[in-house]
């Protein structure tokens, strides 16, 4: 992808999000990398009124050489391609939200659990699959991003690379090939959370996690 066809699509996929609920006011994030660098949004810029000549232009050191100043979540980002890189997953656009289900999800979660949402769904394991839950840390903390590469590292390792986290409290981070491929990942996750919350029945227990685990198994 171009540099010119990036920030054309961040400014498309900002809007989308932004005109459809999954990010309000200033809230969230969309950065892509390119062969020489990255482009981010703004920091404290809202994602529906985007403007391509204005997102932030940085160096493959990621220090910046144009736009307006770059979002605080810089490091997170940048931490997100570098551990992905190796991994079958390996990240060309990362997106950060505050979308309100999975934020809802994640203030009911046990601070202990290792993963925000079981594998409820097909699609939900096919297209999204296993969300580690990060402990809160405020945002743009460096241990938050050291956090998220050694999730990304661990379940590389396990054999089964990721393409989202859950920052507690806060949101999560997705990425794939693609700005379209990142909104399409986190329209997944967010509609998994809102289904979660809406079930009436009880929290799953282990065997049940691991009975849909195994219906599961191809793509788990």
């Amino acid at each position: 992808m171009s540099e010119a066809r990036a920030r054309e699509e961040i400014v498309r996929v900002g809007r989308s999000l932004f005109e459809r609920g999954y990010v309000h006011a200033t809230a969230g994030n969309i950065s892509v990398r390119l062969a020489d660098g990255y482009l981010i949004t703004p920091t404290d810029a809202c994602l529906g009124t985007l403007d391509p000549a204005r997102l932030a232009r940085l160096d493959a050191q990621g220090r910046q050489t144009g736009g307006d100043p770059a979002s605080k979540t810089l490091a997170l980002h940048r931490r997100i391609y570098e551990a992905s890189a190796g991994t079958a997953a390996p990240a060309g656009c990362v997106v950060h939200s505050h979308s309100t289900h999975l934020v809802a999800c994640s203030l009911r979660a046990d601070p202990a659990a290792a993963e925000l949402l079981p594998p409820l769904t097909p699609y939900f394991v096919m297209k999204v699959g296993r969300v580690p839950h990060i402990p809160y840390h405020r945002p743009g903390a460096p241990e938050a991003a050291e956090a998220v590469a050694r999730a990304i590292a661990r379940h590389a390792e396990a054999g089964h690379p990721i393409r989202a986290v859950m920052l507690a409290r806060l949101g999560p981070n997705v990425w794939h090939d693609t700005p379209a491929a990142a909104m399409a990942t986190l329209e997944e996750l967010e509609e998994t959370a809102r289904l979660w919350l809406l079930a009436p029945a009880a929290p799953l227990n282990t065997a049940q996690i691991d009975e849909l685990r195994r219906a599961f198994n191809a793509f788990w």
